[in-house]
């Protein structure tokens, strides 16, 4: 067995709500062991065997199976999440202002073409690296009163993903090694 993070993408905004105990409830409805749910966002934590791609697919079936929820859900392993930390761009921006650098997780690599458009039309504060299936964004100023976000949906970047900012990726790095 393996232990995994799992982030589901769009939990707990607006009426897309999912209770923590129902979260851990359904992965361990699965056989996963040793389940840990992290804050209240659709992260959990777990040890099972697989890849991380069958385990997506579990896990999307049974959360919907069970709650009704549609949500992609994004699965990484300890060394992903070391790979992640170790190649942030942004460490003054870790260490200044935490929750405003924000981690997207992909499926596939992140599109370069797509961020080389966003670059040439959206002229903001924001400063973006991606780096294989991340993408590394920091908000100087926060993302609520960013324009970045419109403006990536308007370059055509990737729908499929879900973002963490870096303190909870530190949550989730940390809960793999326990």
């Amino acid at each position: 067995m393996k232990r995994w993070a799992a982030m589901l993408r769009g939990i707990n905004l607006g009426k897309r709500q999912l209770k923590s105990a129902e979260l851990k409830a359904v992965v361990e409805g699965l056989g996963f062991a040793n389940v840990k749910t992290i804050l209240a966002s659709g992260n959990v934590v777990f040890d099972a065997d697989g890849d991380a791609e069958s385990l997506e697919r579990e896990l999307h079936v049974a959360l919907e199976k069970a709650t009704g929820l549609k949500s992609d859900v994004y699965v990484r392993d300890r060394a992903a999440l070391d790979a992640v930390v170790a190649a942030n761009p942004f460490p003054e921006a870790a260490r200044e202002r935490p929750s405003f650098l924000v981690v997207t997780f992909h499926r596939d690599e992140v599109d370069k073409a797509a961020i080389a458009r966003l670059a040439e039309s959206y002229d903001g504060p924001e400063r973006m690296v991606a780096i294989g299936r991340e993408l590394f964004t920091d908000f100087p100023y926060g993302q609520g009163r960013s324009n970045l976000i419109p403006a990536m949906a308007k370059a055509k970047l990737a729908q499929g993903n879900t973002g963490r900012n870096w303190n909870t990726v530190l949550k989730l790095q940390a809960a793999l090694g326990e």
